[in-house]
């Protein structure tokens, strides 16, 4: 069986459910790799196949998606060439992960393709999501930004039977949790500048701050300011008292595996991230609109208490992709059962 795994390359969450799928993937079919739109700050040791500009989102100054100057900087005709390009002619099957290019040239050939990811979810009635009418913009992007046959989701909670819980890392699974009192923070949509200028502001404890723009660690009084690498972050965050990062999926969802207390501040007018807040809250999770010297009395209470929250998280990636592939086994199609 031969299978394409392409993966939205844009922020590092698409890359870490990766790492994880792959070679579960690759023990079962021969697969290659396809990527689009890297922007990621991890390091990824697999052979790309397929490494394609793709469409990226333009982050604003003020820490949300500024749709204009996505708009502004999208090469339409370059991503329509990039589509009509890929041939899928020797795949079976094309699992997905929010990838767009791949997904409508399956679309457009009639291949069978599996989406899989946390986007899923929120198209989910079941799960937790913000209504208004504000967000027609990006609820369509959710919904016609990578196409396919069959959707499963991946969320805080299994909220319907075709989402699953979050995928955590094997290097995540097999740390030895502890609490040295300091405090992991990951908010790559505030400037290195703002957050020393906000958390210096509470020197009663030692803050980890992890930036996308830091070359080399940084020492500022109960603050050190590491480069974004895989190795720093999870010693950090295993072993803190509590974790402050977006609103995203996977850095919340680890945390929350770990059992680590936890405060998400969701990018301003980013729906995904405003719908994961909502998720979070009823969950228990401590959940600030933005970060600033206002919040200060309340970050100081959020230290001060015992808010984490207790989940189960099992191991359960290769039963899923074993039930993906077993039809393609008998060389069959999905059954419907499976949409």
């Amino acid at each position: 069986m031969k299978i394409l795994y392409a993966f939205q390359g844009t922020g590092n969450g698409h890359l870490t459910r990766a790492l994880e799928i792959i070679p579960i993937l690759s023990n079962k079919a021969d697969v290659d790799i396809l990527i689009s739109g890297n922007s990621t700050s991890l390091a990824f040791p697999y052979e790309v196949k397929y490494n394609l500009k793709g469409l990226n989102f333009t982050i604003g100054k003020y820490g949300g998606i500024d749709f204009w100057a996505t708009l502004k900087k999208a090469k339409i005709f370059r991503f329509v060439k990039e589509i009509k390009s890929l041939s899928l002619k020797e795949y079976d099957l094309v699992i997905n992960d929010f990838e767009p290019i791949s997904a409508w040239a399956a679309k457009l050939n009639n291949v069978d393709i599996v989406s899989i990811s946390h986007q899923n979810a929120l198209l989910c009635k079941e799960t937790p999501k913000l209504e208004s009418s504000k967000y027609f913009f990006e609820k369509l992007i959710l919904k016609y930004y990578a196409p396919a046959q069959y959707k499963f989701g991946f969320h805080f909670d299994s909220y319907d039977s075709s989402i699953f819980t979050p995928i955590i890392r094997t290097k995540i699974r097999n740390q030895r949790i502890s609490n040295k009192g300091h405090y992991t923070v990951y908010l790559p949509s505030y400037n290195d500048e703002k957050l020393v200028k906000i958390l210096s502001k509470l020197p009663i404890v030692k803050w980890h701050i992890f930036s996308n723009k830091a070359e080399k660690l940084v020492f500022k009084k109960n603050i050190t300011i590491y480069p974004v690498n895989e190795f720093d972050f999870i010693k950090s965050m295993v072993s803190c008292s509590g974790v402050i990062c977006g609103a995203g999926f996977e850095t919340p969802s680890e945390a929350l595996f770990l059992g680590k207390k936890l405060m998400v501040i969701p990018m301003k007018a980013h729906y995904e991230q405003k719908c994961n807040a909502l998720a979070l809250k009823k969950m228990g999770v401590t959940v600030e609109k933005k970060l600033n010297k206002k919040r200060l009395s309340k970050i100081a209470k959020w230290i001060g208490s015992d808010n984490s929250i207790e989940v189960n998280y099992k191991d359960n990636t290769e039963d899923i992709f074993e039930s993906i592939l077993l039809p393609y086994y008998n060389l069959t199609i999905l059954p419907t059962i499976l949409s």
